[in-house]
């Protein structure tokens, strides 16, 4: 497996251990609907947490956050609905992004709740 996706898995892990040290029930993981993935689904009252994480080694580049785009929105927010629809929730629903920037030294995690409004 190539070193990004190791990294991203272990963004991953960390994002759920964050969400449930916080009160977040961890409903999905990678769950799929034609072209999107939704790295994790959590519901925390009534409040459905479509959450994208993105994990880098450092922001050299940019923040993690701003690696995602308009058409990786756009998919989500389907297969988003697609969600709700086919479990029958009746709840809020609110896109956030976790920002990880994990390297051997550090590792600092950012919790961008309703991150979408910001594009």
């Amino acid at each position: 497996m190539a070193i990004h996706n190791d990294l991203g898995k272990k963004g991953e892990e960390l994002a759920v251990e964050f969400l449930q040290n916080n009160n977040y029930q961890i409903l999905e993981r990678n769950w799929r609907f034609k072209k999107a993935e939704i790295d994790i689904i959590a519901k925390k009252n009534d409040v459905l947490a479509v959450i994208e994480v993105k994990t880098r080694s450092s922001n050299y580049f940019g923040n993690p956050q701003d690696f995602v785009n308009q058409k990786k929105i756009q998919l989500m927010v389907e297969a988003i609905n697609e969600y709700v629809i086919s479990k029958d929730l009746d709840v809020e629903v609110r896109f956030d992004i976790m920002a990880i920037i994990k390297n051997k030294n550090t590792t600092k995690i950012e919790h961008l709740k309703d991150a979408f409004l910001h594009f």
